[in-house]
């Protein structure tokens, strides 16, 4: 439908997916990863998969806090099922549209139905989540169920398509209409600062606060939460560096720190204490490849990444496809990138049933297994299984398996990420 300003819109029903991944856009996808995480029964998010990909979700209705939907069994009986989603508050959306009217390219990328991946990571830092996490897909289904059943996650397949070809209606599931998001960022890029006088020094005169005496005025406010982290100094000067000080090196901590601490302020405002200490300490291994994933490239950062490949005992290509892992997933995907295991007893058997449940008869991939990898035969690419039992996409690339995208609780919906044209 074309009437973007309206605050509900309705999808006609889609045709089955047969032998296609539900998400092939990275939101897609971790849309689908907060149903498949937080469900409490994984047998009924496999029967609203197969519901979904034999065309059983009816006409969606999307709107702010809901989508609705009516779903039939395989006996043609009819559901009215429910996704509830929290709306964004006006102080969250306005911290939201002063991110992305900061840069250009959110704009455009916007309108070009994309959805840009550093516009949500720095949503997220100030406080503003537009994707869903663990537990956030509230479901109400009349079939009485209390969590997810079938036709709930049926409902969160079929939307999952519709994120893929326009990611406003998850603003609209937060809240906002197309154009009135659009509106909003026009506003904001196209001010122009009006002329004034120039601007009083804060405080007060020493003169007048002299002759107030003892009337003094009101503490300031406290400062509101920073846009970005602080820019620590430049060390770039004409002095030679003191012995053991390596600037380039400091000036990549220093970021850093500033960095690490705007997002601890975050979480504390928001009530997530210890969210970080609760994390396994990393290895000095580990510590590398996240050092070198901000460290940007050679030569404006002096040699860092050559020292942190050396000191962590990787080669210069180990550690590129390493940083490639931790972009996607932190220590998770980089155990995985370079830990095989065997994989046996009750984990190997819930590996081969998500296997076979995830494509139709037919439509299987030919999958050559050794460990906890396995290899899509005549194709360029690969599943690798997790311990924490996801799995993880990957591409053959110079004649090298690299990390191909974000972790998936369907192998389907990770296989689709190994190709380049996401088909």
């Amino acid at each position: 439908m074309n009437a973007h300003d309206d605050l509900e819109r309705t999808f006609a029903a889609l045709p089955p997916a047969r032998g296609r991944a539900f998400a092939q856009s990275w939101w897609g996808r971790a849309w689908l990863a907060a149903l498949e995480d937080g469900a409490l029964d994984a047998g009924q998010v496999r029967t609203g998969r197969g519901m979904a990909r034999a065309g059983a979700v009816g006409a969606v209705s999307v709107r702010p806090g809901r989508i609705t939907a009516v779903v039939r069994d395989r006996d043609r009986t009819a559901h009215r099922a429910d996704v509830l989603l929290g709306e964004l508050s006006d102080a969250e959306w306005g911290r939201f549209l002063d991110l992305a009217a900061e840069r250009a390219g959110h704009v455009a990328a916007l309108l070009d139905r994309e959805m840009p991946p550093h516009l949500v990571e720095d949503a997220a830092t100030a406080g503003v989540d537009l994707l869903p996490g663990l537990g956030e897909l509230e479901a109400e289904c009349d079939c009485g169920a209390w969590d997810h059943c079938g036709h709930t996650a049926a409902l969160c397949y079929q939307v999952a398509r519709l994120l893929d070809q326009d990611p406003f209606l998850l603003l609209l599931l937060r809240g906002r209409a197309e154009q009135t998001v659009l509106d909003a960022l026009q506003a904001r890029v196209t001010v122009a600062p009006a002329e004034a006088e120039p601007p009083r020094p804060d405080g007060v005169d020493a003169a007048e606060a002299y002759a107030a005496g003892d009337v003094l005025p009101p503490l300031p406010a406290v400062p509101g939460f920073p846009p970005e982290p602080g820019v620590p100094p430049s060390l770039d000067t004409d002095a030679a560096p003191p012995p053991g000080v390596d600037p380039a090196a400091l000036e990549i901590l220093a970021a850093r720190t500033a960095a690490t601490a705007r997002l601890l302020l975050s979480e504390a405002l928001r009530g997530d204490d210890g969210h970080l200490d609760s994390a396994a300490p990393l290895t000095v291994a580990q510590d590398a490849v996240r050092l070198a994933s901000h460290a940007g490239g050679e030569p404006e950062n002096g040699g860092v990444t050559e020292r942190l490949a050396t000191g962590s005992g990787r080669s210069r290509d180990q550690l590129a496809a390493a940083v490639r892992a931790w972009r996607y997933g932190g220590a998770a995907a980089l155990s995985v990138l370079e830990e095989e295991w065997t994989v046996e007893g009750d984990v190997l058997a819930r590996a081969r049933a998500a296997l076979e449940s995830a494509w139709e008869d037919g439509e299987r991939p030919v999958l050559r297994a050794r460990g906890n990898r396995w290899t899509a035969v005549g194709a360029a690419g690969q599943l690798r299984l997790g311990r924490d039992g996801r799995w993880w996409p990957y591409r053959k690339e110079g004649g090298r398996w690299m990390p191909a995208g974000i972790a998936a609780q369907d192998p389907a919906t990770a296989l689709t990420a190994t190709r380049p044209d996401g088909e």
